[in-house]
């Protein structure tokens, strides 16, 4: 089931359910984006056309946050489940260790993508981590990154720039890389990976409480307070719309 929340359309699925769905789809040969909406980013794509188009012609959106399955609530909708982004990355490293694809790794700071993939195969040792590039890249190296992409002969590629760059990257390359099955926006995730950054305490994450843990490290981030509030405003008066 889907429900369309401020004019974005979230797949009301869980962590297994969306597994079974992509890989049923990599099976198939279908490749397949797949972006993890959260508030700022619904906020983003109702002011934003462009952006919203670009969430909408993913082909599979899980709602990536305690305010979207609020914000659903708010609008009289049948909640979808929460699936963090992260979690969602790990169950296809898993999946790709085990079926032999290949994974890129796109994004992060200088050197931070090669320790995540350090830390990925220890983890997962048959995982086969095929390439990796930073996220800081200008413009005018876009035909390089996509060549080494296809040179690695890449399955899965996790794109980590943060949003809404990462989604806008897959869309406008997606066609690009035919030989990717399936893409995914990942944001931060690379960080944690690597070890940059932890993780909410598992207490704070199942209470949903996971992005005041992220706002008590990193304090730039309470600058998504305001567009959070005004989503879950939007929500409760226009969420269907």
């Amino acid at each position: 089931m889907k429900i369309t929340l401020l004019g974005v359309g979230i797949d009301a699925v869980g962590r297994w359910e969306a597994m079974r769905i992509l890989t049923r789809r990599m099976a198939a040969g279908r490749q397949t984006v797949v972006y993890t909406p959260n508030p700022a980013m619904v906020w983003r794509a109702r002011r934003d056309k462009a952006f919203r188009a670009i969430l909408n012609r993913g082909d599979l959106s899980v709602a990536d946050g305690i305010g979207v399955v609020l914000g659903a609530r708010l609008a009289g909708l049948p909640p979808p489940p929460r699936v963090a982004g992260i979690e969602l990355g790990e169950d296809v490293l898993n999946h790709a260790a085990r079926a032999g694809l290949r994974v890129f790794l796109l994004g992060g700071k200088p050197r931070v993508a090669q320790e995540a993939a350090r830390r990925l195969v220890r983890r997962f040792p048959t995982l086969v981590v095929c390439g990796t590039h930073h996220g800081y890249f200008r413009e005018g190296e876009r035909d390089a990154i996509l060549h080494k992409i296809r040179a690695a002969r890449a399955d899965v590629l996790l794109v980590c720039l943060g949003s809404p760059r990462q989604e806008q990257w897959i869309d406008r390359n997606r066609a690009a890389l035919p030989s990717v099955k399936l893409f995914m926006g990942l944001g931060g995730s690379l960080d944690v990976w690597a070890g940059a950054v932890k993780r909410a305490p598992r207490p704070l994450r199942k209470i949903g409480l996971e992005w005041a843990w992220r706002m008590t490290l990193e304090p730039r981030r309470l600058k998504n307070l305001a567009p959070i509030s005004a989503f879950l405003v939007s929500s409760l008066f226009h969420g269907q719309s």
